[in-house]
C-alpha cells in the first residue's frame, strides 16, 4: 500500500504552556466574574524560518514560562511559546529541508513532538527526547509528506498532561503544490484560520487548577470554560464566501462535536493527515483529543449577519460558543469546491500480512491504572518490532465504560473497520489519520504500513491521547527495523 497523504496546509496555532499554579482550590470561578470574553480573535503568528547555507529552513522556538489574560483581574500563570499562551504557526512545504529548534527556558525538563509528522525516530520529540532546562534540541528532518494539518506538543512521559493543560501547543501547517493547486481559501488569518479548541477549569484566584485527583485521572481532566487560541467565545470578523476552519482539539480529554448554531451544513475537506477525496457536507464533526477536521463554511449569503461556531463536550455535556463570525464585506470572487480534492490509495486489507491486537484496559482500584494488553508503559521496553515496508492490520478493543482513542506516531493510517463491520466507517474518516476514536466496548481495525525510517534503538510511541491515560500508563513503544 503506498501511501497518498494529501495533508492540508493546517495553521497550527502554536499554543503556549501554562505552568501550575501556586495556589491549589478546587473553588472554581463563575464565568461572569471577570473572565474576558468576546474579544477579536487572536491569530498565531506564522513564524518565519531562517535560512542557513546549506539549504535547510531554521525555525527558533524558545519555550517560557509566562503569564495570560484570562480575566480582567488576573494574570494566570502560563508556560508559552514565543507567546504568553499557545506558540507560533510553522508552515512546511514537501520536500524542504527544516530544522525545528526549541530552547527550553522553563526550570523543568519538557519534549515536543511532531504530532502528525512523518519523521525518524530520533526526531519524533517523544519522551526519550528530553529538552534539559537551558538546552536547545532540534527535530531536523526533510518534509516527507503530502498537505495536511498538524500540531506540535510536549511529551514528556508522566507530565504530558500537566504540560499540554499549561498551554504548550501549537500547529504545523504542511503544503505541497496539489493542494496548493486545488483553489482552497489559503490566505492565513484572512479565509483560512487556525482554531486549537481547549477547555480550562480555572482557580478562585484566577490559575489554572491542574491538580487531577484519581477519579479524574481514570475519566480525563475536564474543565468548564471552553477556549479557542487563548481566549473565551472570540469573535472573528470574515468576508463573504467561502471560510476555512482547521479545527484541533487540544484538550486534554474533551470529547467534542462542533456544529453551527443555526444548524446549517458545511463541507469537511481534510482530517488528521490527508485532504478527503472529495467535499463531505455535514453539520456536525466529532474530535476527540489530538484529531483534527478542516472545514469549509459559505458564508456568501451571510453580509451583516453573525453566525456562532458551536461546541459541544459530548461526555459532561457542556456546550459553549467556539468562535462568533461576523460578516462583514464582501468579496468580489465566490469561489466554489472543487468536486474532487485528492485520489487516496484503496485501503485493500487483503494486502496485510500481519495483524497485531491492542487490548486498552484499565481499572481504578486502589488507584488509577491503565494498561495496553495488560502492560503499563515502560520506558526501557519496546513492545513491538515492526518490518519495515509491511503493511498490517492494528485491532484496537477499548474493553472499559469510558472512552479513549488511539494515536500512532510517525505514520499515517486507513481505519477500515469499526466493530467488524467497514460500512460503519464514516465517509469523514476515511483519508489519512493518526488519531481514531475508540467509543466505550467498542473496536476498531486499523490498515498500518511504517515507511522510510527504521532505527533498532530509538522507539515510537503509541498511546490513547485522553492526556491523563498516557500518563498514568496507556501507552507503548515501537521499533521498526
Amino acid at each position: 500500500m503506498h501511501r497518498r497523504n494529501f495533508i492540508q496546509l493546517s495553521a497550527i496555532s502554536a499554543a503556549v504552556l501554562v505552568t501550575g499554579c501556586t495556589t491549589k482550590s478546587d473553588e472554581a470561578l463563575p464565568v461572569e466574574t471577570g473572565l474576558i470574553s468576546g474579544s477579536a480573535l487572536f491569530i498565531p503568528a506564522l513564524l518565519d524560518p531562517v535560512a542557513d547555507t546549506n539549504g535547510v529552513k531554521q525555525f527558533n522556538l524558545s519555550i517560557k514560562e509566562s503569564t495570560h489574560k484570562f480575566y480582567s483581574e488576573y494574570d494566570t500563570k502560563t508556560y508559552g511559546i514565543d507567546a504568553s499562551y499557545l506558540g507560533p504557526t510553522l508552515l512546511l512545504r514537501q520536500g524542504e529541508k527544516v530544522s525545528i529548534n526549541y530552547k527550553n527556558e522553563l526550570l523543568e525538563t519538557t519534549t515536543m513532538h511532531g504530532h502528525g509528522m512523518h519523521l525518524p525516530a530520533k526526531m519524533d520529540g517523544g519522551p526519550h527526547q528530553l529538552i534539559e532546562v537551558g538546552a536547545t534540541w532540534s527535530a531536523q528532518y526533510t518534509v516527507n509528506q503530502n498537505a495536511c494539518t498538524n500540531w506540535y506538543h510536549p511529551h514528556e512521559m508522566g507530565k504530558t498532561a500537566d504540560h499540554v493543560y499549561m498551554g504548550l501547543a501549537g500547529m504545523i501547517i504542511v503544503e505541497d503544490n496539489e493542494s496548493t493547486g486545488l483553489g482552497l481559501p489559503s490566505s492565513y488569518g484572512v479565509d483560512d484560520i487556525p482554531l486549537v479548541i481547549q477547555d480550562r477549569l480555572f482557580d478562585a484566584l484566577g490559575q489554572f487548577n491542574y491538580n487531577p485527583s484519581n477519579q479524574q485521572i481514570m475519566r480525563g481532566y475536564r474543565g468548564d470554560t471552553i477556549i479557542t487560541n487563548g481566549q473565551v467565545s472570540p469573535i472573528f470578523d470574515a468576508k463573504s464566501g467561502l471560510l476555512r476552519l482547521r479545527l484541533l482539539n487540544g484538550s486534554n480529554a474533551g470529547l467534542y462535536r462542533f456544529s453551527l448554531a443555526d444548524n446549517r451544513a458545511f463541507n469537511q475537506i481534510a482530517g488528521d493527515n490527508s485532504l478527503l477525496e472529495k467535499p463531505v457536507s455535514i453539520t456536525s464533526v466529532l474530535l476527540s483529543p489530538g484529531e483534527r477536521a478542516e472545514i469549509i463554511v459559505d458564508l456568501s449569503n451571510d453580509i451583516g449577519t453573525k453566525l456562532d461556531l458551536m461546541v459541544n463536550e459530548e461526555i459532561d455535556n457542556l456546550t459553549k460558543i467556539a468562535l462568533s463570525i461576523n460578516v462583514q464585506a464582501e468579496i468580489a470572487d465566490i469561489v466554489t469546491l472543487p468536486n474532487t480534492l485528492a485520489i487516496l490509495d484503496i485501503a485493500d486489507a487483503t494486502q496485510a500480512v500481519n495483524t497485531r491486537s491492542f487490548t486498552l484496559e484499565g481499572s481504578g482500584m486502589g488507584g488509577p491504572t491503565l494498561t495496553i494488553n495488560n502492560k503499563e508503559m515502560d520506558m526501557a521496553i519496546y513492545n513491538e518490532t515492526v518490518p519495515l515496508n509491511q503493511i498490517e492490520i492494528w485491532e484496537i478493543t477499548n474493553t472499559m465504560n469510558m472512552p479513549h482513542n488511539f494515536h500512532i506516531h510517525a505514520t499515517h493510517f486507513r481505519l477500515i473497520e469499526r466493530n467488524g463491520s467497514t460500512s460503519a466507517v464514516s465517509e469523514t474518516e476515511k483519508g489519512y489519520k493518526d488519531v481514531v476514536f475508540i467509543p466505550a466496548n467498542e473496536k476498531v481495525k486499523v490498515l498500518i504500513q511504517m515507511l522510510d525510517y527504521t532505527d533498532a534503538t530509538s522507539p515510537y510511541m503509541y498511546h490513547c491521547h485522553f492526556l491523563e491515560h498516557e500518563d498514568a500508563g496507556m501507552m507503548g513503544q515501537f521499533i521498526v527495523v
